[in-house]
């Protein structure tokens, strides 16, 4: 069973063109599958029944063991929508006759709404730092960049020095599947992009320095963890005592876009969504915001 999971997982990334994030995720979905058949003493996926599938999502959210928390149902869906595209694969494959996910429908999940900064909000994260030292220009430029373009944190820590156009201020991205897209940048974040090619980087970099961008201390790109451990830094310093992570500069660069103006598709683009239903999320915030000022300044509110 483990070798068609792999099957599966190379498929989704060969033809599918699926990131690399999401296929770890499925993989790691599918042996938690896999790993309750061989409990149940199913060694063949063919054997796998519509009760087997629904047992095992029942136990996913409630594992009816002591302290141990069952996932919630955005989870509990994430897990049917792989086990479905799995069965499904097999039997175009030809390696399962019947497929027991046929006439099961995921669960609607409510999708929460992002969480966004207002504008002054950002802008007072932002003056955290300084600039007063090397490490502050970069981490500025990172700052500046990550709310001026919406890019997520794993597009930011790819992006290479040949990626940058300062002269016409845009970047082009590869987000998920591999798609390229390019997005434009304001005055703000160029001019402290290029503060930090000019002062910061030729000290950063070494003899074999890697071609990112942004470069840590010791000449190289960033990992995840590094990009988060500076988010939080200045999120800290902030003091606006809330959480926040990389993704809610993408939230705060989609929602001030709309807010003062964007056209949805032009957002999405920008985004990078394949699904304008995503972008889609960020109208839901602009209502939510309507509805609080009408019940603070109508008469009838």
């Amino acid at each position: 069973m483990q070798a068609q999971v792999d099957q599966f997982l190379n498929y989704l990334s060969v033809e599918r063109g699926l990131a690399k994030n999401s296929i770890i995720a499925y993989g790691r979905d599918l042996r938690k599958y896999i790993g309750f058949l061989k409990e149940r003493e199913i060694e063949s996926l063919g054997r796998s029944t519509h009760k087997e599938i629904m047992t095992y999502l029942m136990e996913l959210k409630n594992p009816g063991l002591p302290g141990k928390r069952g996932l919630s149902s955005a989870s509990v869906a994430r897990n049917l929508v792989a086990i479905k595209m799995f069965h499904r694969f097999l039997v175009a494959e030809g390696d399962l006759k019947d497929d027991p996910t046929a006439n099961m429908d995921s669960p609607l999940v409510a999708k929460k709404l992002p969480h966004v900064l207002t504008i002054p909000e950002v802008e007072k994260l932002l003056r955290r730092a300084k600039g007063q030292t090397l490490k502050e220009v970069r981490d500025r430029a990172i700052l500046e960049l990550l709310y001026g373009t919406g890019l997520r944190i794993s597009e930011l820590i790819s992006l290479k020095m040949v990626d940058l156009n300062l002269d016409f201020s845009y970047l082009r991205c590869f987000g998920k599947g591999g798609r390229e897209r390019i997005v434009p940048f304001g005055r703000e974040a160029r001019d402290w992009i290029k503060k930090y090619l000019e002062k910061v980087r030729p000290q950063l970099a070494k003899r074999k320095s890697d071609s990112a961008l942004f470069l840590t201390r010791l000449g190289k790109g960033f990992s995840r963890q590094g990009l988060w451990k500076v988010i939080k830094k200045y999120a800290n310093k902030s003091g606006l005592g809330k959480e926040i992570t990389p993704h809610t500069f993408r939230h705060c660069f989609a929602t001030h876009l709309l807010q003062g103006g964007a056209d949805l598709r032009s957002v999405q683009e920008m985004l990078g969504h394949a699904d304008i239903s995503t972008t889609q999320v960020y109208t839901h915030v602009n209502r939510e915001r309507l509805k609080s000022i009408h019940a603070k300044y109508h008469p009838r509110g």
